[in-house]
């Protein structure tokens, strides 16, 4: 109690970082960090080796070390949590964001997230993985396990198989280039988001998960938390989608021509489906089936409803309705703003950045986005770097002693040098993410363009990018 009354006399300034030190294991699988979590949740008694008596003049011979074996709890878990990341790309967001176009970009739109599924799978096996997780660089990884070299058929990573831990890793990669896709909703040349995608998981996306969530990136050595992807996902989408929304500049018409959502029917579908994909990507996380796993999907619910509940709120009191957009945008906010935290916090620290985080990224995409003057058409910045920049933040005051004494963490001496550490990687990923996107796209611009043409514009750009339309 007295640290929440604490953790709660902080969380207004909304700044501030952690330095945590996790306890290391030997760093002989690609990811010490996920195992480091998961072993918390899967840990089995090893049986007691029983070791014969010897003769007074011998030594008895050490017990040998029992050798890593897949445990199918966990194994099934994950392989359930992959299939529900997946599902929150592919129909989730594209529904949620093909939705709120207008119906002549409903196709284009949807595309961007299919096509996220494609490309990046492949971006993936063939280079990304590898840059993300093998290596013992502080910044980058290296192509020791490039087309998934080395990644034998029985090899393990902590209690799972490695090839299944590829894949479930492939799948936040697919989301967090999905959710780019909503900053240019409506005048991005399909060509040019292909070419973009590709070169951004290499480039942005792989070094940020290696700092992260690699065993010797240098955020994760320095001890920040981030549970299932604040900072990898979140905050560096959102910045990515800001600077192309700046990039391609506004939509023609805007402020002038309605460019209300179509079809909120399949936006809230949408959401709905993205809110129970979520429980893979928080619960998933754990890496294996255990109570860390329990608790970061009830910690996830409670923030998503909290996150709604207050968005719906302030959304009466500033706009006189409680609109269905509302509900599903607030129930994402909390979603966003829960992730980093899902692993260390408990329910009361969760309905806490429930609360703040609808509230906050409700001011995200209205008075910080007129601020910003950017179109960034569907608020990918609003809702996902803003939360995810509140969540990381947050999870330095919220998070539960109980929780983080049982995952084996050790807190920095100091509560503000346990902020200092979130706040530290939260400003790296905006950094990086924001000078390297406009790079690449800059480049990609003067090669072959990045917005379409005025007249592909208004015919809408499932004719003029595809061939097709809907009647």
């Amino acid at each position: 109690m007295k640290k929440m009354l604490m953790a709660l006399s902080l969380s207004g300034a909304l700044l501030g970082g952690s330095a945590v030190v996790w306890a290391e294991d030997a760093a002989s699988t690609p990811v010490a960090a996920e195992q480091t979590m998961a072993a918390t949740d899967t840990a089995a008694t090893t049986p007691e080796t029983v070791v014969a008596e010897a003769p007074a003049t011998e030594e008895a011979a050490p017990a040998a070390e029992a050798a890593p074996t897949v445990d199918t709890g966990d194994t099934a878990w994950i392989l359930v949590s992959t299939a529900l990341v997946l599902l929150m790309t592919i129909p989730g967001l594209a529904l949620f964001y093909g939705g709120m176009v207008r119906k002549k970009n409903v196709l284009s739109t949807m595309m961007f997230s299919l096509s996220a599924a494609i490309l990046v799978s492949l971006i993936w096996v063939i280079a990304g993985y590898s840059l993300a997780f093998s290596g013992t660089g502080a910044y980058f990884g290296d192509l020791s396990k490039a087309l998934l070299n080395g990644v034998a058929f029985d090899a393990l990573s902590g209690t799972i198989p490695e090839s299944l831990f590829v894949i479930f890793q492939m799948t936040f990669a697919i989301i967090t280039v999905a959710i780019i896709s909503g900053s240019i909703a409506d005048r991005m040349k399909y060509s040019a988001f292909m070419a973009f995608i590709a070169v951004w998981v290499i480039l942005v996306y792989a070094p940020i998960t290696h700092w992260v969530w690699a065993a010797d990136g240098w955020l994760f050595k320095a001890g920040a938390l981030d549970f299932a992807g604040g900072t990898v996902v979140h905050i560096n989408s959102g910045v990515a989608g800001l600077v192309a929304a700046y990039m391609l500049g506004k939509r023609t018409g805007l402020g002038r021509e309605s460019m209300a959502p179509h079809n909120l029917t399949l936006t809230v579908v949408g959401a709905s489906l993205i809110w129970v994909g979520w429980f893979g990507f928080n619960g998933g996380s754990a890496l294996g089936a255990g109570a860390r796993a329990s608790m970061a999907i009830l910690v996830t619910q409670v923030a998503a409803a909290a996150a709604a509940f207050s968005w719906l709120v302030v959304e009466r009191v500033v706009r006189g309705k409680a609109s269905v957009l509302g509900g599903a945008s607030g129930a994402v906010a909390g979603l966003v703003v829960i992730t980093p935290a899902a692993g260390f916090v408990g329910v009361g620290g969760a309905l806490v950045m429930g609360l703040i985080g609808g509230v906050v990224c409700f001011w995200g995409i209205t008075a910080l986005k007129r601020l910003l003057k950017a179109d960034d058409a569907l608020d990918a910045f609003g809702l996902h770097a803003v939360g995810g920049m509140v969540g990381a933040v947050l999870t330095g005051v919220f998070y539960s002693d109980e929780i983080i004494k049982a995952a084996g963490v050790v807190l920095a001496p100091t509560f503000a040098g346990q902020l200092w550490i979130q706040v530290e990687g939260v400003l790296a990923t905006i950094a990086y993410s924001a000078v390297v996107t406009f790079i690449i796209l800059k480049v990609i611009d003067l090669v072959i363009g990045i917005r379409v043409s005025a007249d592909d514009e208004r015919m809408g750009l499932d004719l003029s990018q595809h061939g097709e339309r809907i009647e």
